[in-house]
């Protein structure tokens, strides 16, 4: 590999990140360029674990949806032990061989087309793990130059995604703060409130039917009235 050649790649493909307009732009971004960048990569996506449910974002091809499904199935595979191992990097040669701390999951994976993969932790968080995961068709590819071109995408991808996560965080708080206010705005005019009683309104019936503030905010701007 040539690496002079792989940074300018990646420095480009940073800017290409930071230029995604929402969030799943910026996944299906990070998948595709692991085929583009990795050598031996046929296929990428992103696994999100949330404790034995599991999530397929991104996905380049079927094979790793089916691949995340048969490890959600098994409750066996490389992701959920990064997820009890916090384990940053894992790599696994050749699915051909037996590999005894998957030895139901091995076998169906290599049944389902996976030669080898690589997988790189992308965040923790309280109840999730994301992952970005590498797969060949073939045994034997992913070299340690491909685990280290996997860990330098996988570290550019994870701040790029953080910057997604957060501005669409952002984007949702100004947009629910503009969806109460209009709420309470009707309120304060149908029924002749102040501000704090039109929003005492809003969080007491948000309270009692266990209904999100901005839902109820929507409804009310929807019904003019709740």
């Amino acid at each position: 590999m040539e690496w002079r050649e792989f940074a300018q790649q990646m420095a480009s493909l940073a800017r290409e990140l930071l230029a995604q307009d929402s969030v799943d732009g910026t996944l299906a971004r990070i998948t595709r360029a692991a085929t583009e960048l990795v050598e031996g990569c046929d296929e990428s996506g992103i696994l999100v674990l949330s404790g034995r449910k599991v999530r397929s974002l991104a996905p380049t091809d079927q094979l790793v949806v089916d691949s995340d499904r048969l490890q959600e199935r098994l409750g066996e595979g490389p992701c959920f032990d990064a997820a009890r191992t916090k384990e940053s990097v894992y790599r696994i040669a050749d699915f051909t061989r037996e590999q005894p701390c998957w030895p139901s999951f091995a076998p169906e994976a290599h049944a389902l087309g996976v030669g080898s993969m690589m997988g790189f932790l992308l965040y923790t968080e309280e109840e999730e793990l994301g992952s970005l995961d590498l797969y060949s068709h073939k045994p034997g590819v992913f070299t340690e130059n491909s685990e280290t071109a996997g860990w330098l995408l996988a570290s550019h991808a994870a701040v790029a995604l953080a910057s997604a996560r957060s501005h669409a965080q952002l984007e949702q708080a100004v947009s629910t703060r503009h969806l109460i206010g209009e709420a309470m705005g009707i309120l304060m005019g149908s029924r002749h409130l102040t501000e704090d009683q039109a929003f005492d309104v809003l969080r007491r019936y948000s309270q009692d039917n266990n209904i999100k503030l901005r839902e109820v905010a929507r409804l009310i701007s929807e019904r003019g009235s709740v």
